[in-house]
Parts: structure tokens; C-alpha cells; sequence
């Protein structure tokens, strides 16, 4: 290699260092994304977790009020009744939730991104035409 101006190099020497920085350039841009996404996979774990720590905490919340729900009733009626009656509206809440749970999950069934594959299909016909002109 020669150590005088770029523009004494030979176009091949050129092309060569060229090639050469610019894999390492892709190199060095995959190495700082997987680091960016390491550290944005760690903030999004730590999150999680305390997002799971504020559901068994609103869970035992949630309890809590079930049981308040009970006793109070229970001032009026056996509390064996009570304990029927708010179980009954748990269940029928429980099972609105989960026929909208089931219909939401139809709706996004199948998992196929169908608009995309649609306009990628579009684009290859659309490339092809003009490669036919």
C-alpha cells in the first residue's frame, strides 16, 4: 500500500478500502444497535416486572374490597348469601370479559400482517411491469 495521496491509489486499492470500511462501518452500527437494544431490553424487563408487581397488588386490593363487599352484605343476609351473591357478580363479569376477550382475539387471528403482504405483493407486480417496458 502505498503511503502517498488517496488519488495515487489504483481504482481497485480504492474500492477495496472502499469495501473494507464500509463493513466495518456496518460492524460498528450492528454492534451500537444490539448495546441501544440491550439496554432498552432491560428497561422494558424491569418495567415488566414491576408492572406484575402492581397487578398481585391490585389483585389483593381487589380482594380486599370483595371481602368488604361480603361483610357488608353480610349485615343484611346470611353471610353465606353474601358470599354467593358477589361470587355470582364476579363470575357473570368474569365470563362478559372473556366473550370480549375472545371476540378481540378472533378479530386478530390470523396473525399475518395481511395489509403489508398485501402492498409488498403490489410493489413486486408494479416492479415488474416497468422492468417488462
Amino acid at each position: 500500500m502505498s503511503n502517498g495521496p488517496k488519488e495515487s491509489l489504483p481504482t481497485g486499492e480504492l474500492i477495496r478500502q472502499m469495501s473494507e470500511q464500509v463493513s466495518r462501518l456496518i460492524r460498528d452500527e450492528l454492534q451500537l444497535a444490539k448495546l441501544e437494544l440491550a439496554e432498552k431490553g432491560k428497561h422494558a424487563g424491569i418495567g415488566a416486572g414491576l408492572f406484575g408487581g402492581a397487578g398481585v397488588v391490585a389483585l389483593f386490593g381487589g380482594g380486599s374490597i370483595v371481602a368488604a363487599v361480603i361483610l357488608l352484605l353480610a349485615r343484611v343476609m346470611p353471610a353465606w348469601g353474601a358470599a354467593a351473591v358477589v361470587g355470582v357478580v364476579l363470575l357473570v363479569l368474569a365470563a362478559i370479559l372473556g366473550v370480549l376477550g375472545k371476540r378481540q382475539v378472533t378479530e386478530a387471528a390470523p396473525p399475518t400482517p395481511e395489509r403489508t403482504i398485501a402492498s409488498v405483493k403490489h410493489d413486486i407486480d408494479a416492479v415488474k411491469e416497468r422492468a417488462h417496458r
